[in-house]
């Protein structure tokens, strides 16, 4: 399978994710990582499932989010639900991201 798609299906979907914006919110993410003594299965899977890339590792192997660019599609509360280790909220007004079709 190729890696190029036709332009009249709208490009690559890297290329469609990076038509959208994201207005930060300084201070105020709107993801929390709750920290436990372990990250559970569930909050490390979150590093694969995130269409974002919000989750990764840190130095020392403890995941870690940066909701900058999140697409806020609501995953990880998902995901985390019965762990309780995600606190989630959309972010404030005129915040958060502003997606771009076209």
């Amino acid at each position: 399978m190729s890696d190029k798609q036709d332009p009249a299906e709208g490009g690559r979907m890297e290329e469609r994710l990076y038509q959208n914006r994201y207005q930060v919110d300084e201070g105020r993410p709107h993801v929390k990582i709750h920290p436990q003594a372990e990250d559970s299965p569930e909050l490390q899977a979150l590093m694969a499932i995130c269409p974002a890339g919000c989750y990764r590792p840190t130095e020392n192997g403890r995941v870690e989010v940066v909701a900058d660019g999140c697409m806020e599609c609501g995953s990880c509360r998902i995901v985390c639900q019965e762990t309780g280790e995600i606190e989630w909220a959309y972010p404030r007004g005129g915040y958060g991201i502003l997606f771009k079709f076209g």
